[in-house]
């Protein structure tokens, strides 16, 4: 049987890692994996997907064996390096529903809440310090083409009874983030923003007390199909009887899950801290921000006062393949300084001290999911975040941990669970060719309407190639 070869990822640099990564001087809690050794499960990737599903797991099976290796520190991927932006599967109700139908997206949407709830309990009891702020979270437009984007979502939620959003008016907006950029939207009260590295190497810390193995720095080279499986490293390998790819973007060097995932950048930036200028403008709390443009903006500011500002590149990889310019960007930011400073010009003159960016996982229906690989029925996977993982994640640890442990319950039974029946993407070099065509487009797009104007004939016409909406 043909062995799986996974990419090898290429580690940030330390001063190009994300801000968060560096607040917390982010250091190896474990050693890489040496020799040969056996283990019950093992998973791929150290992230939010894969420490969640180890937790899962000694949850339910407390006898099991459970390995995580990681290419390079828990947290350092897509983990480490997001907007820390902390918001229920409500705000996707609509984009949940046309996968799982009406009545399983209304329960995976209560589900992310009491994920929500989940964290809120980890900090409280200080099981994980991750400087979690459940100030809000706000969905805004700032241009005409941007009103009511949230509408279908907000509709069904009230329709099944849920209190889950306010509407916000200009003058709520101005008065809850200090910028008068957008004008309308609505605000989920019940979410905010975390330091997402903290939660990640809170995480770990408590997957190590729980008994969980863990091998930094132990990129997956080779997975030998079989019964056990054999995974190799460049300094070891482990003999496991169930296997879970939990990789992020990196899953896209497998041909048969690169069929429907493309892989985005997203890129990030970090002011000095300016905490006073900061309260002076009335933006005081933890709320986070996003605004409905194609290239979504995200943005918030952290607990010492420095304002965190990301934004969806559109840049695509070829055949999902990408090094170190998908660490940090040749631009160092120069388009998210240039919405920052049109969303708050009070920052112009603001050092940014940091600039970087991350690979994105993406579905064209931008709902992730969970399923074995064709042929290897003890080989699992999880994928297609699009960016929103947060309070995403911790159900994607039930859903692969039942089916790890060959569970018949809601979870592995879950609609989410089935990559056949989601859409495949144009082969290579169209797929490319084409990302490139329609990022130029939604640039244009972009453009035009942040003035209120209509783009033009040719970038509509273009845009109708998108393989989904906005990315962050």
């Amino acid at each position: 049987m043909a062995s799986l070869h996974l990419r090898q990822p290429v580690a940030a640099a330390p001063a190009e890692r994300s801000f968060w990564l560096q607040d917390i001087a982010i250091r190896p809690a474990s050693e890489p994996l040496r020799g040969g050794t056996t283990a019950d499960v093992v998973i791929i990737g150290g992230g939010y997907t894969g420490l969640w599903t180890a937790l899962r797991l000694r949850e339910q099976a407390p006898d099991l064996k459970i390995m995580v290796l990681e290419a390079d520190l828990c947290g350092s991927g897509a983990s480490g390096r997001n907007g820390g932006q902390v918001h229920t599967w409500f705000a996707e109700f609509d984009l949940l529903a046309a996968v799982a139908g009406r009545d399983e997206a209304l329960q995976l949407c209560r589900d992310s809440a009491d994920a929500i709830s989940e964290l809120e309990d980890l900090q409280r009891s200080g099981t994980i310090d991750m400087d979690l702020r459940l100030d809000g979270w706000l969905w805004t437009a700032s241009s005409i083409a941007q009103e009511g984007a949230w509408a279908a979502a907000v509709a069904m939620t009230e329709a099944a009874g849920e209190d889950r959003f306010r509407r916000l008016g200009a003058a709520d907006i101005l008065r809850k983030t200090g910028s008068s950029a957008s004008y309308m939207g609505v605000m989920e009260p019940r979410a905010g923003t975390v330091q997402p590295a903290k939660l990640a190497a809170g995480l770990r810390t408590l997957a190590l007390a729980r008994g969980i193995v863990i091998h930094e720095n132990s990129p997956v080279r080779e997975i030998v199909p079989g019964q056990p499986a054999t995974v190799r490293t460049a300094h070891g390998a482990v003999k496991a009887d169930k296997v879970v790819l939990a990789a992020n973007a990196w899953l896209s060097a497998l041909p048969e899950l690169r069929r429907h995932l493309y892989v985005v950048d997203s890129q990030v930036i970090a002011t000095a801290a300016v905490p006073e200028l900061l309260d002076n403008i009335g933006w005081r709390d933890g709320a986070s921000i996003c605004d409905a443009q194609s290239q979504v903006l995200y943005y918030q500011r952290t607990p010492a006062g420095r304002v965190v500002f990301g934004r969806g590149s559109g840049r695509v990889a070829f055949r999902g393949a990408f090094g170190a310019d998908f660490n940090r960007s040749p631009e160092h930011g120069h388009h998210n300084r240039r919405e920052m400073h049109r969303v708050y010009p009070q920052l112009r003159g603001v050092p940014v001290e940091y600039d970087w960016s991350g690979p994105i996982d993406c579905l064209p229906s931008h709902i992730p999911v969970f399923d074995r690989l064709s042929g290897h029925p003890n080989i699992f996977f999880g994928m297609g975040f699009n960016g929103t993982g947060i309070a995403q994640t911790p159900i994607a640890g039930r859903i692969l941990a039942s089916l790890v442990l060959g569970r018949k319950d809601r979870w592995s039974d879950s609609a989410l669970v089935g990559l056949k029946r989601r859409q495949s993407l144009p082969p290579e070099p169209v797929r490319y060719l084409g990302a490139r065509l329609v990022r130029a487009a939604v640039k244009r797009k972009n453009e035009a309407e942040i003035r209120n104007l209509p783009p033009d004939t040719l970038t509509r016409l273009i845009l109708k190639l998108m393989p989904g909406a906005s990315e962050h």
